[in-house]
């Protein structure tokens, strides 16, 4: 399957949902395994706990997962997509606005205040956010690379045309330098969070100050 804006692909259901009605139960578990997230561990998460939450037979859950961690996946790439949206939401939004379309600069504090957002408010996105919550071997699809990519194709239209149709980043370039920057992001992000349940502000602002200037020598 692949995300709402043609983005990364999400991991197969056991089963899709071809109904309204049964898009809708989806939906549900997915938002009983985010709740129950913000409870309880990933460890003392089950499968019945989430269908009692639910308020939906046991039985609807196997018929869309093999175990929860096939649930915490689908929620994970749920957040991504959610995460996507509401980027694009923003930028168009400040696209209309008085100043008119903005550069990557203001995108890129756009990426990380809608991560803050999410952080802050979302349900179960403190354990769960576009990884898996227990170690997974490494791959092509782990997290960041997904979450780089995603960005990437969202913010093309502000990262490679110098005016004459050209692209001036050569795309592995490119490739290289949002993994990286999702990377330090990541990292740092983590660390604003462990020093302050709301993120440290001072650490946000030195993020933001860190990601334009390491994108600033392949963008500018």
């Amino acid at each position: 399957m692949i995300g709402q804006d043609g983005g990364v692909p999400i991991p197969p259901l056991r089963r899709p949902p071809v109904q309204r009605r049964s898009a809708e139960r989806l939906g549900r578990i997915l938002d009983a395994c985010a709740e129950l997230l913000d409870e309880i561990s990933y460890e003392e998460l089950s499968t019945r706990a989430v269908a009692e939450r639910a308020n939906v037979p046991i039985g609807s859950v196997y018929r869309f997962f093999s175990n929860k961690r096939a649930m915490a996946e689908a929620l994970a790439h749920r957040n991504l997509d959610e995460y996507a949206t509401r980027i694009t939401r923003r930028l168009a939004a400040s696209d209309s606005g008085p100043a008119g379309r903005g550069g990557w600069r203001e995108a890129m504090d756009v990426v990380v205040d809608e991560y803050l957002a999410m952080k802050r408010g979302a349900p179960g996105f403190a354990l769960i956010e576009f990884g898996h919550p227990v170690p997974a071997t490494a791959r092509p699809d782990q997290p960041n690379h997904l979450v780089a990519d995603r960005l990437r194709m969202l913010l093309a239209d502000r990262l490679g045309d110098g005016g004459d149709g050209t692209v001036e980043v050569a795309e592995e370039r490119l490739r290289v330098a949002f993994l990286l920057a999702v990377e330090a992001a990541d990292a740092l992000l983590q660390l604003a969070f462990r020093m302050d349940p709301e993120g440290d502000p001072a650490i946000v602002a030195e993020t933001k100050e860190l990601l334009r200037a390491y994108l600033a020598r392949v963008l500018d």
